[in-house]
């Protein structure tokens, strides 16, 4: 194996214009490849150390749907589940049509099943700027508990009826809810529990770290097409509503290294390097099945998503052939909206975490090349 093409291709994307970036690929348990380039810190000059914490975004999605994945493999619930079982708040969900070209809010005809929450069918929007979520917010003082903003997201009108189609949206927050309901504890202390302690990742959490880990967050920039530089950002999630909301959706702060501990379990079949047995093979076979109907995936049209299906909360490598993809059949995970990319492959059991800092990530450029790069070097 010869890294020295990612090795230049993380160089040059530093060069054109991401501050700095990290990336590390193990297989069978073992590191085969690590190398970080950049700035954590454009403005004081700090060069990436390799233990930088970052806002992982929507890589949140791929733990909180094996979280929801453990319960249901210990028979917790069944993915054809009527959600409103678990959380009657969304029991009587309202739809918004148009009705001889008027929008109107009516009744929806369908329940929300719980499988719909992990592949995005349920209908939902991608909204957080709600009234309802900002009432709230303000009976709160700020704190938004998990339930509560629940309650929230259950007032507003669904897109679609459920099942209908595939969009992009609070799926995975209603999802992250639900595992709470089912735990019979908040979504990080779960995780806690039964991932981050027994996998020893300690960087990793949902909602924020402990003060004396925030000095280790590589800030967080702004791509600026307008003035072709990068902006230093105020380092926030809007997605992390307050101290006591756990986004299901994008909600955790992890490393490279220590999200790696994460997607090698996966890669390995559900089976840690210290021998903790996390999912079971067949929970994640499911996981990245393909789940969409042909009429459900003409709406997956990002282009770095181009031959891939989309599973239990995944996108799935289904027809490499269709965008020269590198990585086999089954090849699966999800990125971040300010660059991480994760890539999980237990038929070759190996796992790669990309990490970079910088929202208008230029993702659609990055990601198939970075997959294809790797899997051309593991030759």
């Amino acid at each position: 194996m010869n890294f020295d093409r990612l090795r230049a291709f993380q160089d040059k994307l530093v060069a054109d214009r991401i501050p700095g970036n990290d990336c590390m690929i193990c297989k069978n348990h073992e590191e085969i490849y690590r190398y970080n380039t950049g700035f954590a810190n454009m403005e004081t000059r700090r060069e990436m150390q390799g233990d930088e914490l970052y806002f992982f975004w929507s890589a949140t999605k791929v733990i909180t749907t094996s979280l929801a994945l453990r319960l249901h493999e210990e028979g917790k619930f069944l993915m054809t589940d009527p959600l409103e079982e678990y959380m009657p708040e969304f029991g009587n969900m309202t739809i918004r049509k148009m009705i001889d070209g008027k929008e109107e809010i009516v009744p929806a005809e369908k329940k929300i099943r719980v499988d719909q929450l992990f592949n995005m069918t349920a209908g939902f929007d991608y909204n957080f700027s709600t009234d309802h979520i900002a009432a709230v917010r303000d009976k709160t003082g700020g704190r938004c508990p998990t339930r509560e903003i629940m309650g929230a997201i259950a007032k507003s009108p669904l897109q679609f009826e459920p099942g209908e189609l595939w969009s992009y949206s609070l799926c995975h927050d209603v999802l992250g809810g639900l595992v709470e309901v089912i735990a019979g504890k908040r979504l990080r202390d779960y995780a806690r529990e039964v991932l981050f302690d027994p996998l020893g990742m300690d960087d990793t959490c949902y909602n924020f770290p402990a003060e004396d880990k925030l000095e280790r967050m590589a800030v967080q920039y702004y791509w600026r097409e307008d003035l072709g530089k990068c902006l230093p950002t105020n380092n926030v999630c809007q997605h992390i509503l307050g101290p006591d909301y756990d986004s299901g959706g994008a909600g955790v702060i992890s490393t490279c290294e220590d999200y790696m501990k994460f997607a090698d379990t996966i890669a390995n079949y559900g089976k840690a390097a210290n021998g903790y047995r996390y999912l079971s093979p067949a929970s994640i076979n499911l996981w990245r099945t393909n789940t969409l109907s042909c009429e459900q995936s003409k709406a997956l049209v990002w282009p770095h998503l181009m031959g891939y299906g989309y599973g239990y909360g995944v996108r799935t490598m289904m027809q490499p052939e269709k965008c020269g993809s590198l990585s086999p059949v089954g090849e699966f995970g999800w990125g971040g909206a300010a660059g991480v990319w994760v890539i999980i492959d237990p038929n070759n059991s190996m796992a790669l975490v990309y990490t970079q800092h910088m929202l208008g990530n230029n993702e659609e450029y990055i990601a198939p090349r970075l997959r294809n790069i790797a899997y051309a070097c593991m030759e």
